[in-house]
């Protein structure tokens, strides 16, 4: 029975191959122009990405101590009443650049977080991967990918851990879907 299957993969494959070799000379040429295509339009997509990346502020901060930042953070919300919001990621992250464009670029969004919770940026980088304090949140990056967003109270217990790719849009962020995200998670004032 192997030997069978053996020699039908092997037909199969030679009968395969034939096809492929015997394509007249302008279908080649069309396949290959089609690749040609492709890559084209996949170098564009990536110059156009780096482009805007350099446009970007850069938030993340290799070098911070982040557990120290973070017992700041987690002292001054206990006296203000506020949330904590960590979003992890890195300057190297498009998305992670845009969401931060996007939020302080937005009145609406950033008066809600500004009124409601502190703000920080976990770096993940080959520079600092953060290892110690991402493992403290059960390493969502590893989960999710970047950005990810972990949620304290003002104790600093985590309370949420969101996944962005559900706050997306197009090629950007929902500004609904954002503000809902900050309103839902916001202290509860009363």
């Amino acid at each position: 029975m192997k030997k069978l299957t053996i020699l039908a993969f092997l037909v199969l494959s030679a009968f395969a191959f034939s096809q492929n070799t015997n394509k007249p000379l302008e279908e080649k040429k069309s396949d290959n122009a089609l690749l040609v295509k492709t890559d084209h339009a996949e170098i564009e997509a990536k110059k156009k990405a780096a482009e805007e990346k350099a446009k970007l502020p850069k938030p993340y901060d290799p070098k911070a101590d982040a557990q120290a930042d973070i017992n700041k953070l987690i002292a001054k919300a206990k006296k203000e009443g506020k949330n904590i919001i960590i979003q992890a990621g890195g300057n190297w992250c498009i998305w992670c650049l845009r969401f931060n464009q996007f939020v302080q670029t937005t009145p609406e969004l950033k008066n809600i977080v500004d009124k409601n919770y502190e703000y920080y940026h976990l770096n993940f980088s080959p520079e600092n991967k953060n290892e110690k304090v991402f493992a403290q949140y059960g390493n969502p990056g590893e989960k999710f990918g970047y950005p990810v967003f972990i949620i304290l109270d003002k104790n600093g217990k985590m309370i949420k851990v969101q996944q962005s790719d559900v706050l997306e849009e197009g090629k950007g962020y929902s500004k609904d879907k954002v503000k809902e995200f900050f309103t839902t998670w916001a202290p509860k004032k009363g």
